[in-house]
């Protein structure tokens, strides 16, 4: 498959799979604000912390961390290039360099997602109706999921697919958790109260684990969310699940046995799978939960790093030979 074609494919999966993460990233907030009636003041602050670009937002909206001003930058600022309408909007002309690769119904459903955002976008739907819009946002990317499941045969081109949404949805189901962490409860005795169960169901509902949770553990426990979200082998939306499918994804890729590596990406993701495979919530607690989270969002940055280099790359000389040609 050339270069061109799998960066295509795998960015489109990435780039859906973080619109639909941030809309369940703004989730855990909106549902804080139902459940919640006091201690929401400055609640919107870490959303934009955690995504790093609070720098972007601060030379736009200014020090003023609205309900309003984040979900704007968060959703629909097409100048912010991680905003949920510039994703789609990224998706969109991904897929459309590779319509020939892909099925023609994910092309429609990316296309038609597009046209709704921009639509909702002018009527300013995400703060009049915002539970409604990011409902809305997850629906159409578990649309897009479900076609590219269904109608594309299992060969280099899903498998990129399938990488690259898969590493999205670790990393963003880190970033949820650690929301949570930037919004820790100010009194040490508030541990453990109503208010801090309320917190980590949103936290779980975010996630759509709140009845996969429920089944297994019953009672909400914050040592026991964690643990589920980060190493629960089975649920697809933790971190621990998500990492062994996408290196289950980039073994069929490559043909490399399962144990063996053949490139660097094989390596840096084999090796964060066995530090998952050998490690447990009280090592995650001993390091520091906060600290934990962002190791391994460096680690998977790393991968995915890894996999430019090994898959998209354009050696120089190649690169010369096509500077030569478009002359």
């Amino acid at each position: 498959m050339l270069s061109r074609v799998a960066d295509s494919i795998y960015w489109m999966t990435r780039y859906i799979e973080r619109a639909e993460n941030i809309a369940r990233f703004i989730n855990v907030n909106l549902n804080l604000s139902l459940d919640m009636t006091t201690g929401m003041a400055g609640a919107w602050q870490p959303l934009v912390m955690t995504t790093g670009d609070h720098g972007v937002f601060e030379k736009r909206y200014g020090l003023d961390y609205s309900r309003e001003n984040v979900i704007q930058f968060l959703a629909l600022d097409r100048e912010y290039g991680n905003s949920i309408i510039s994703c789609v909007a990224a998706a969109r002309e991904n897929a459309r360099s590779v319509r020939e690769i892909i099925s023609s119904v994910m092309w429609e459903q990316i296309n038609h997602s597009y046209l709704l955002l921009k639509d909702a976008a002018k009527n300013r739907l995400a703060n009049k109706d915002p539970h409604r819009f990011f409902k809305n946002i997850t629906m159409l990317s578990h649309m897009f999921t479900g076609l590219l499941h269904t109608t594309m045969s299992r060969g280099e081109a899903f498998h990129f697919a399938l990488l690259g949404q898969l590493l999205e949805r670790a990393d963003k189901t880190s970033r949820i958790l650690d929301v949570k962490y930037f919004m820790l409860l100010p009194k040490p005795e508030d541990v453990n109260s109503p208010y801090d169960v309320i917190q980590w169901g949103a936290v779980l509902k975010s996630t759509s684990g709140f009845e996969t949770y429920r089944k297994q553990c019953h009672r909400i426990v914050p040592k026991q969310v964690c643990s589920f979200l980060i190493f629960d082998p089975d649920f697809p939306r933790s971190i621990h699940c998500c990492l062994t499918s996408a290196q289950c994804a980039l073994h069929k890729i490559t043909g490399t046995p399962r144990g063996a590596v053949s490139n660097p990406a094989e390596k840096s993701l084999g090796r964060l799978c066995a530090d998952l495979d050998y490690s447990d919530i009280d090592d995650v607690i001993s390091a520091g939960m906060h600290e934990y989270l962002d190791d391994l969002q460096t680690k998977i940055n790393q991968v995915g790093l890894d996999i430019r280099q090994a898959f998209f790359r354009i050696p120089d000389n190649l690169r010369e030979q096509t500077s030569v040609s478009a002359q």
